[in-house]
């Protein structure tokens, strides 16, 4: 089970359930892209400097503001972070605010 002070950032899911340790990259995801420094202390104690910065470096759902952000924070090289390297993004006809990943 999480903190209660956590419970505001995990809206979506029985926090009186929810074991944080099964889902290491939700959980940390979710902390460094709305946690404020409470939260982020309650995830740098609860889980290694690796598995954080693992996440930082692989996951694609991070928003680039995010990865840039925690990249910085962890030393973490830009060209390291996959968001940071995805690439510019393709604009879908019809759809004026959308954007849609690169094409590969």
């Amino acid at each position: 089970m999480i903190p209660e002070h956590l419970f505001p950032f995990f809206w979506d899911i029985d926090c009186t359930r929810f074991q944080p340790e099964r889902f290491p990259d939700y959980t940390i995801l979710r902390l460094l892209e709305l946690g404020d420094p409470p939260a982020v202390a309650w995830l740098r104690g609860t889980f290694s400097q690796e598995q954080i910065t693992d996440t930082i470096r692989t996951n694609r759902r991070l928003s680039p503001r995010s990865a840039g952000f925690w990249s910085l924070v962890y030393g973490i090289p830009q060209d390291e972070v996959r968001v940071l390297r995805a690439g510019p993004r393709r604009r879908v006809p019809g759809w004026e605010g959308l954007v849609c990943p690169p094409e590969t």
